[in-house]
């Protein structure tokens, strides 16, 4: 039995505010339920990729438990201000058009350091990401959702960190291989997962799917909530689970340039819209 750092069900959800609920955020919220509910799917995976790692499958599946706990608790927000979703329909809808590849074998890293930083990587965004959103709004429950979140998503990183430099030693990927594994997961938070949940979660029923539309939907929502000091915590994130040094003028210039790009998105996304 996974001992949880907080309970969904013992939130104060009568204390919502509805005054003060962003229309424009919810449909986020909705979409971050679905996939923070799926993680079954992905320590099926990496249950079969750490076959021989026991420890570290009984560090999954606790990790599993906590996301679940994150999409239970986003849902049901999500269906307390706004009561025609249905937080269990809109999860069947999103397994139905999108599957997480759980028999594989090995990494699709190349590596079991690589899925660790794949992993850490995940956390990093999730972590800033929910900090971002409990900055943004207004609503005390949310908020306080997003707070929970949040601290849970940086406490798997270090959880995952931990793991990253148990399988360094025996497989010894150089800071170059690293980097490339984090840039290239970090790419993947524009592909299906995240477009095919928002379409899940807000498209009427009978709406086909079209992955350039929900995307742009989902981070024009997304990008603008987002402030420097938010990406100053991902880089360093990143930099540290790549074994470079967080806190220096090089992690300071990604940063910065970072910064610049999620500005420039969330500039344009704004624009087309």
């Amino acid at each position: 039995m996974v001992a949880l750092h907080w309970n969904y069900e013992e939130l104060p959800w009568d204390r919502i505010d509805h005054t003060k609920v962003d229309p424009d955020l919810v449909p986020l919220i909705k979409a971050a339920a679905l996939v923070e509910f799926n993680a079954d799917d992905y320590t099926a995976y990496l249950c079969n990729v750490f076959h021989d790692d026991p420890e570290f499958q009984d560090v999954a599946k606790g990790w599993a438990v906590e996301e679940v706990q994150h999409g239970r608790a986003l849902g049901k927000w999500a269906e307390l201000v706004d009561p025609t979703f249905d937080f269990d329909r809109a999860v069947q809808r999103f397994r139905d058009g999108y599957k997480v590849p759980i028999d594989l074998n090995a990494s699709v890293r190349g590596s079991r350091t690589g899925e660790m930083i794949a992993r850490c990587m995940v956390e990093t965004g999730t972590s800033s990401y929910y900090a971002a959103i409990g900055d943004s709004t207004d609503e005390p429950v949310l908020k306080l959702v997003c707070k929970n979140i949040a601290a849970d998503e940086l406490r798997h990183f270090k959880i995952f960190y931990t793991y990253t430099k148990k399988y360094l030693e025996l497989e010894q990927l150089n800071k170059f291989q690293r980097l490339k594994v984090a840039l290239s997961r970090i790419g993947e938070s524009e592909d299906d997962e995240l477009a095919y949940a928002y379409f899940a979660a807000n498209a009427p029923e009978g709406e086909s799917y079209d992955h350039k539309t929900y995307n742009q939907a989902y981070m024009r929502r997304a990008y603008g909530r987002y402030k420097a000091k938010h990406i100053d915590r991902a880089v360093a994130m990143v930099f540290k689970a790549c074994g470079l040094k967080p806190h220096t003028r090089f992690c300071t210039l990604a940063s910065r340039g970072a910064w610049w790009l999620v500005e420039s998105r969330a500039r344009r996304l704004a624009k087309a819209a």
